[in-house]
């Protein structure tokens, strides 16, 4: 059964010392029920959120989004153009723990309603840029993962591998994305700080401009192409390409000609890891969803005969080619909206590119 507001209001004077909560409201912003939360509002007027995890996999991820968010510290939060939640206080209560925020004005979005164009796109974009301009050294003293270029390139081919041994891959795709693994140009990328766990509903907005952004339990050094493959599912024509210009033109270091391949090579791979978080847990349900993506996948590429996932000397799905790809694919049977199964996983959204990221 959820928590009251009323309760969860009064966890929140326990967590943080001489609250004074004026008034409590149940909140959801559209959430998928991974968390009890309520907004309060205190006598000085301020607002806060309060959130109590109800699954095993929500409380951990709660808990490392504390270590991000104590990482963030206020000179690393002033470079951003956006807002982080700051964390204020926790307390007990069985079995778990309740955490207090500070509230982030904003609502939270899906990607078919993100337009293409230079007002909500080039602000995601922006705001995506800015995190992978922040300095490096920050994570590597809050003790959180820094990769290089190798041991991401080394995680994805274990992947593959994975994904090869369930005998449930087709031989074309393996081959495309072992294709994708030999070209040496494609991994020739700068690490940088990355959220790591990038959606539509990571961000919170007003109007075209974004004024926050949530999510941060897989903050680490990586790959940047991690933090961009979601939006190659968008269906309204040329959101994902919106998005990949403003971030290039807000990005002030050497362009990643590469980006863009990755991250579709990324977004594939997000069928195989649902594919193998189904075989893990012998979810015969998530298997077969899975198994329809791939096939789906193989209708596409190939009707596109001769187009690979390489550097961009080579021939190359644009963005409208994927946009087109994973418009014409069936939608997801087991978990809709990107919405986390039992043990918190989530399967890929409407694309195969709505999931964490490693």
């Amino acid at each position: 059964m959820a928590r009251s507001h009323l309760t969860l209001a009064a966890l929140a004077t326990s967590a943080v010392s001489g609250l004074d909560v004026v008034r409590s409201t149940p909140f959801t912003a559209g959430g998928a029920g991974d968390f009890d939360s309520a907004l309060l509002t205190t006598r000085d007027g301020r607002e806060l959120l309060v959130r109590v995890p109800t699954t095993q996999a929500a409380e951990s991820e709660q808990s490392a989004d504390l270590v991000a968010l104590r990482a963030l510290s206020t000179g690393i939060r002033s470079r951003l153009p956006f807002q982080v939640p700051e964390f204020l206080g926790q307390a007990p209560i069985k079995p778990t723990r309740g955490f207090v925020y500070g509230h982030v004005p904003g609502r939270v979005i899906s990607l078919d309603e993100i337009p293409a164009g230079d007002g909500l796109a080039r602000s995601i974009g922006a705001a995506v840029s800015a995190v992978h301009s922040l300095p490096t050294g920050f994570v590597a003293d809050a003790g959180l993962p820094v990769l290089s270029a190798a041991e991401i390139h080394s995680q994805t081919a274990a992947l593959i591998d994975r994904a090869a041994a369930t005998a449930l891959v087709p031989s074309l795709l393996l081959s495309r994305w072992e294709e994708a693994l030999d070209d040496a140009s494609l991994w020739q990328f700068q690490p940088a700080v990355v959220n790591g766990a990038v959606q539509a509903s990571s961000f919170l907005v007003a109007g075209d401009d974004v004024t926050g952004m949530i999510g941060w339990s897989e903050l680490r050094v990586a790959d940047p192409a991690h933090d961009l493959h979601w939006v190659l599912g968008a269906r309204a024509e040329h959101v994902a390409e919106s998005v990949f210009r403003a971030y290039n033109q807000a990005h002030h270091v050497t362009v990643d000609r590469q980006l863009k391949q990755r991250a579709l090579l990324y977004a594939e791979l997000e069928i195989a890891r649902w594919l193998l978080h189904g075989t893990d847990t012998r979810n015969q349900g998530i298997i077969d969803d899975a198994v329809n993506m791939l096939s789906a996948l193989v209708d596409t590429v190939r009707a596109d005969e001769g187009q690979r996932i390489a550097h961009e000397t080579l021939p190359v799905m644009d963005v409208d080619q994927v946009e087109e790809m994973l418009d014409s694919r069936p939608q997801p049977t087991v978990s809709p909206d990107g919405a986390r199964d039992a043990s918190g996983v989530r399967a890929p959204d409407q694309s195969p590119t709505r999931s964490s990221s490693e």
